[in-house]
C-alpha cells in the first residue's frame, strides 16, 4: 500500500508536466494543420509532392508508442492489440512491418512481428530535435517506396482517468480540403505557394509525431496514476481486512486461554 501510494504521487507529479507540455502544444500543431489546408485548397491536387503519392498499399508501416514502464492499467496492453489488429486484419494479406517507441511494445511486438528499429531512449531526452530525427527516417522510408502507407497508433490523452488509442495515418498525407479556401483572403506568397507547402509538409509530420509521443507520454503518466490510485485502495481494503481477521483470532485465542484457566481452576476445586 505505500508503495503504490509513492508510485502514484509520483505519476501526479510528472503528470502535471506532461499534461502542461501537450496542452500548450496543441494550438500550435492545430494552427500550423489549419495553415497548410488553407495554402493547399487553393493549389492542385500535386501540390504536397512525393508526400501526397497515393500508391497502391502493399507495405504497411505501423508505429506503436508505448511506454518503458509497466504498472499503468491497460496503457500499453490496448496500444499492443490495436497495432495486431492493423497487422492481422486491417491490412490482411499485405507485408506489415514495425518500428516501436517504448520497451514494452518491442517486447511483445517482437516475438511474432517483424520490428526495424526500436527507440527506447527517446523517453529519457524527450524533446523536439529527438523525434524530428525519427520523423526524418520515417519520411524517408516512405519517399524510397519502401512502405507505401505509415500508421502511428498512440494512446491520446484526455484526462487522468481517460486515454483514447488512435490508428493515425502518418504518411500519404490525405487529400487536405477547407472550407474556407474561398475565404482565405488576397495575400502575396513570396517565395511561391508550392515552395511553402513543401517546407510546410515536413515540420507538420515532425509536429505530429512530437505531439502523438507528448499524448502518450501524458497518457502513461494519467494510466499509472489512476492504476495506483485503485492499488492503493484494494491494498488498504485487504489491510483492513486482514486486521479483522487478526483481531477475530486474536480475541478466540484469549477466549481460549481463559476457558482453559476457568476449566483447570474448576476441577483443583473438585
Amino acid at each position: 500500500m505505500q508503495i503504490t501510494s509513492a508510485m502514484k504521487m509520483v505519476s501526479a507529479a510528472k503528470l502535471k508536466k506532461a499534461q502542461d507540455a501537450i496542452t500548450a502544444m496543441r494550438p500550435y500543431a492545430e494552427k500550423l494543420t489549419e495553415l497548410l489546408q488553407n495554402l493547399s485548397a487553393t493549389l492542385d491536387g500535386d501540390a504536397g509532392g512525393e508526400f501526397t503519392m497515393q500508391r497502391e498499399v502493399k507495405r504497411v508501416l505501423v508505429v506503436a508508442i508505448t511506454s518503458n514502464r509497466g504498472l499503468a492499467g491497460a496503457f500499453n496492453s490496448n496500444v499492443i492489440k490495436e497495432a495486431k489488429n492493423l497487422a492481422e486484419q486491417v491490412y490482411a494479406g499485405k507485408q506489415v512491418d514495425f518500428i516501436t517507441i517504448g520497451k514494452k511494445g518491442n517486447d511483445v511486438i517482437r516475438k511474432a512481428n517483424t520490428v526495424i528499429s526500436n527507440n527506447n531512449a527517446i523517453f529519457d531526452n524527450l524533446t523536439f530535435d529527438n523525434v524530428a530525427a525519427i520523423a526524418d527516417e520515417l519520411i524517408e522510408l516512405f519517399v524510397t517506396n519502401k512502405f507505401d502507407k505509415i500508421v502511428l497508433v498512440y494512446n491520446q490523452f484526455k484526462n487522468a482517468a481517460t486515454q483514447i488509442v488512435q490508428a493515425e495515418q502518418f504518411l500519404p498525407l490525405a487529400p487536405i480540403v477547407s472550407e474556407n479556401a474561398n475565404n482565405a483572403g488576397d495575400y502575396i506568397f513570396e517565395p511561391s505557394k508550392e515552395e511553402i507547402v513543401l517546407t510546410l509538409i515536413p515540420k507538420m509530420l515532425k509536429t505530429q509525431l512530437y505531439k502523438a509521443i507528448r499524448d502518450s507520454y501524458a497518457s502513461e503518466h494519467g494510466a499509472r496514476m489512476t492504476a495506483m490510485h485503485k492499488a492503493t485502495d484494494n491494498a488498504t481494503e485487504l489491510r483492513n481486512q486482514l486486521k479483522l481477521t487478526y483481531n477475530k483470532a486474536r480475541q478466540a485465542a484469549i477466549t481460549n486461554e481463559i476457558l482453559e484457566i476457568v476449566g483447570g481452576a474448576e476441577a483443583l476445586k473438585g
